[in-house]
């Protein structure tokens, strides 16, 4: 896997964190939004790397890149977070070349999500490259590695049923409110944050409860007025949020706010809450659970409840490992082909010179020489070598790069990739 972006001494790697090991606070302090992923792009620029992305998301950040150490990676990171090397090498992970291409694979087609067949991971995916992209951290080996990802989410997709049935984080909170709270449909239940989980809660709160009492709050309140306009729901300005939380039996927080924006202070309670907070980093304080009578549920909480749906997409692993296999070894194939390339060529060149050099010497000393027909047989037979040649690289059990340099060694050739 080296040498894809132009230099031996570069790998590609994939270094992060995810909800396998990180919990809600962690990856918190590593979480990415918009402003800190464009900072960080910018900087690996800055820094000489060539091709990088970044994903951050609820469950995970994570930044695939070609670097001489992760270290020039888990340094990004946590210069452009709130996260620490120490705190990094407690819970994170680091893989390399292969390690690296199987790991995006599986994160890719929703196998590695927190919920098993989530697929809003994809479209992150494909953002966070696009980005990259946009400033010039890409290469082409990145950019056939992401697109074969996105072929291997949508086959999945679409010849598995591996997202079949509803369950997502979304759903999970609905169900929960609806087994824990008794006579839902005439409680008052308070929304707070209209991102992509917000909007989803909300809808499944309509559809499930019946409850004709959701209030929706957003800081940005055109956001919060275009969904609500949808479902015919109530508005309220950010300003009143403090009023509407005495109000609300049911509380969803969903907002993408670096620090907590509810906490026990502005609490005036009399009567029992429930609150949901789907937010990452967390966006309650814990201090909350002092006041009696509130019941404080987490987003882990609710990835872990499991269902008959969730066991129902379990039996489709396989179908979707194969279809993994698949793809990945098209693009390794694809790798090995694009990394020899240039020595074959190279090789088909210089023996065409040895040819070229003899049939002019061959041609002043035989009379009567047949030229032509020297040309065909030597040029075959210079086929059929590079092709023995190109046959060895592909070869799954050949050490590529030791290959490429004895070829380049025994017949003193040079190429564009070193």
């Amino acid at each position: 896997m080296e040498n894809h972006n132009g230099s031996k001494h570069q790998f590609f790697y994939s270094i992060g964190l995810s909800y396998k090991k990180a919990d809600a606070e962690i990856r918190g302090k590593f979480s990415l939004d918009t402003v800190a992923q464009t900072r960080l792009l910018e900087q690996a620029k800055t820094e000489g790397i060539k091709s990088l992305f970044v994903t951050s998301t609820c469950n995970r950040t994570e930044i695939y890149g070609y670097a001489e150490h992760p270290y020039q990676l888990i340094k990004l990171l946590c210069e452009n977070s709130n996260g620490t090397v120490e705190d990094f090498q407690k819970v994170a992970y680091v893989y390399k070349n292969q390690e690296a291409i199987s790991h995006l694979f599986r994160v890719g087609t929703g196998l590695d999500s927190q919920i098993l067949g989530d697929f809003e991971i994809i479209s992150q995916i494909r953002n966070g490259f696009a980005e990259a992209r946009a400033i010039g951290l890409s290469n082409a080996f990145m950019e056939r590695l992401v697109n074969a990802v996105i072929q291997a989410s949508k086959k999945i997709k679409n010849e598995t049923e591996i997202s079949s049935g509803a369950t997502s984080v979304s759903f999970a909170s609905v169900q929960y409110i609806i087994k824990n709270v008794p006579d839902i449909g005439n409680k008052n239940i308070l929304l707070f944050g209209t991102g992509k989980i917000g909007r989803n809660t909300c809808e499944n709160l309509v559809k499930h409860t019946k409850n004709e009492h959701i209030t929706l709050i957003n800081r940005t309140k055109d956001k919060a007025e275009k969904l609500a306009g949808k479902l015919n729901l109530i508005v309220k300005d950010y300003s009143e949020l403090h009023i509407e939380l005495q109000k609300a039996d049911v509380v969803v927080v969903a907002t993408g706010a670096q620090n907590p924006t509810i906490d026990k202070a502005i609490l005036n309670l009399k009567k029992p809450m429930l609150i949901l907070d789907l937010s990452i980093p967390k966006n309650v304080h814990e201090n909350v659970k002092d006041l009696e009578g509130v019941t404080l549920i987490h987003m882990d909480h609710l990835s872990q409840m499991t269902d008959e749906t969730l066991e129902n997409r379990k039996a489709h692993i396989p179908a979707a490992e194969s279809i993994i296999e698949e793809i990945k070894e098209e693009f390794v194939a694809w790798t090995k082909a694009r990394k020899f390339a240039p020595t074959i060529n190279a090789l088909k060149e210089k023996l065409n010179t040895i040819k070229n050099s003899e049939l002019d010497f061959q041609s002043k000393k035989i009379a009567n020489f047949n030229e032509e027909q020297a040309e065909i047989i030597s040029s075959r037979i210079i086929q059929k070598i590079t092709t023995h040649f190109a046959n060895h690289l592909k070869n799954e059990d050949t050490m590529v790069d030791e290959s490429i340099d004895w070829i380049e060694k025994v017949f003193q050739i040079e190429t564009n990739s070193k």
